[in-house]
C-alpha cells in the first residue's frame, strides 16, 4: 500500500523565483526543492518559444495538514506556444485541487489533472473558434514528475523524456534508466497501438517525407490540445485547409491520456533529467547521465543544453560559437527549443521550508501570444 505524504509545516508562503538570460538561453543554475536541489535551462529556437516548464516545491494540496513534495512539468508545444503556456498555468492548480479532494497523491489524481486541463483548453478553443480558429491546431506534449514521500510519479503524453541516474555497485559510474513512455509514431509499438484503436482507417499513420505521422500531420499520438484531431466540430473552415481532414471522423484520433508509472526511490538514485525531445535528438540517455554525474551540480542543466547545441552545430559542420549567432526562427533549422530540468534526489536533506514556484524561459525574446 502506497502511503500518502502527510507532513506538518503548513502555512508557509510560496516564493516565485526567476532565472537569468543570455541571448536565447535562459537558466537557473541551482535551486533547492523539498528533497534536494535542481538546475534548469531553456534555449529558444522558434520565433515564438514553444517550450514551457515549471518546478513547484512545497505543499502540493490546499489542506491544513498538507502533502509536501516537488512537481516538475515540461511542456513541449507544437503549432504555437498557446497550449504549452495554458498547461503551465493550469495543470499544477488542477493537481492541487484533486490532491485536496482525494487527500493523497496518486495515479488517479495525476490522470484527472491531465484530463481536466485538456477539457479546459478544449473549452477555450470552442470559445475562441470564431475569432481565432487556428488555436484548434495548437497542442503540447506534457511530461510531469511528482516526488512525494519517497515515490516518483511520472506521467507523460507525447515524446518528452525523463531519465533516472542511478549509481552503480562499487561506485563504478552511473546507469541511465528511462522512466517515461514516449508516444511518437516513429516507434513501431505506437503505430501498432493506433492501428488497433482505428482498425477501419488504413491511413491512421502514413509515411510523409520519410517520417511517420498521424494522418500525415503530426508525429505524437498523445497530447493536450490539438483539438482539430480530437473533436470533429473543429475539422472545418475557418481552420486552415492543411489541418482539415478530407474525411470526417467520429472517434478522437489523438489522446490526452498520459502513461503513468511509479518509482520507489532507492539509496542509489541520484538525479532525474526531465527534457523536451530537443535534447534527446542530440544526446543519448547515457551521454546525458554521464554529463550530470561528472560535473558540478551548479549550472548542469545549462551544460546539458550547450552539449546538445555543440552536437547540433557539428552535424551541420559549423562551430558552436557560430550557431549562437543565428537568430530565433532561423535557429529552428538547426535545433528545436530545448528545455532541461535536472532534479537531484537527497532524501536526507528534506526541507519543508524550500517552497518555491519557478517558470522556465521567462524573459526570453519575442512576442508571447497570438490568440490568448
Amino acid at each position: 500500500m502506497v502511503k500518502p505524504c502527510w507532513n506538518r509545516g503548513y502555512g508557509r508562503v510560496r516564493g516565485v523565483q526567476n532565472g537569468r538570460t543570455d541571448g536565447l538561453l535562459w537558466y537557473k543554475d541551482l535551486g533547492s526543492h523539498v528533497s534536494g536541489e535542481f538546475s534548469m535551462a531553456v534555449v529558444q529556437a522558434n520565433n515564438l518559444l514553444e517550450d514551457h516548464s515549471q518546478v513547484e516545491s512545497g505543499q502540493l494540496d490546499a489542506r491544513k495538514m498538507g502533502l509536501f513534495g516537488t512537481f516538475i512539468g515540461v511542456y513541449d508545444g507544437h503549432g504555437g506556444p498557446e497550449t504549452a503556456r495554458f498547461v503551465n498555468k493550469n495543470l499544477f492548480s488542477n493537481l492541487k485541487k484533486f490532491a485536496t479532494e482525494d487527500q493523497e497523491m496518486s495515479e488517479d489524481v495525476i490522470r484527472k489533472s491531465f484530463l481536466a486541463t485538456e477539457e479546459e483548453f478544449i473549452s477555450l478553443v470552442r470559445d475562441q473558434w470564431r475569432t481565432c480558429s487556428q488555436i484548434a491546431s495548437v497542442g503540447t506534449c506534457c511530461l510531469v514528475g511528482v516526488i512525494c514521500n519517497g515515490l516518483i510519479y511520472i506521467a507523460n503524453a507525447g515524446d518528452s523524456r525523463v531519465v533516472l541516474g542511478r549509481s552503480e555497485r562499487g561506485g563504478r559510474g552511473v546507469s541511465a534508466i528511462q522512466l517515461s513512455d514516449e508516444h511518437n509514431v516513429n516507434r513501431e509499438s505506437v503505430r501498432d497501438e493506433l492501428r488497433s484503436l482505428h482498425p477501419d482507417d488504413p491511413k491512421i499513420v502514413v509515411m510523409k517525407h520519410n517520417v511517420w505521422r498521424v494522418k500525415g500531420l503530426i508525429q505524437v499520438s498523445r497530447s493536450i490540445g490539438d483539438a482539430y484531431l480530437k473533436n470533429p466540430e473543429f475539422n472545418r473552415a475557418p481552420l486552415l485547409p492543411r489541418f482539415r481532414l478530407p474525411q470526417p471522423f467520429t472517434k478522437q484520433i489523438l489522446s490526452p491520456e498520459p502513461s503513468i508509472s511509479i518509482h520507489e526511490v532507492t539509496s542509489k538514485d541520484e538525479f532525474l533529467i526531465f527534457a523536451s525531445d530537443g535534447l534527446w535528438e542530440h544526446l543519448s540517455n547515457e551521454e546525458a547521465v554521464n554529463i550530470v554525474h561528472n560535473y558540478p551540480r551548479s549550472g548542469i542543466a545549462r551544460r546539458l543544453v550547450k552539449a546538445a547545441l555543440r552536437v547540433a552545430a557539428k552535424k551541420r559542420e559549423m562551430r558552436y560559437t557560430d550557431l549562437k549567432k543565428i537568430e530565433r526562427g532561423v535557429r529552428r533549422h538547426f535545433h528545436d527549443d530545448i528545455t532541461v530540468v535536472v532534479v537531484f534526489i537527497d532524501p536526507s536533506l528534506t526541507n519543508l521550508n524550500s517552497s518555491l514556484s519557478m517558470k522556465g524561459g521567462v524573459g526570453l525574446p519575442g512576442p508571447n501570444k497570438f490568440c490568448m
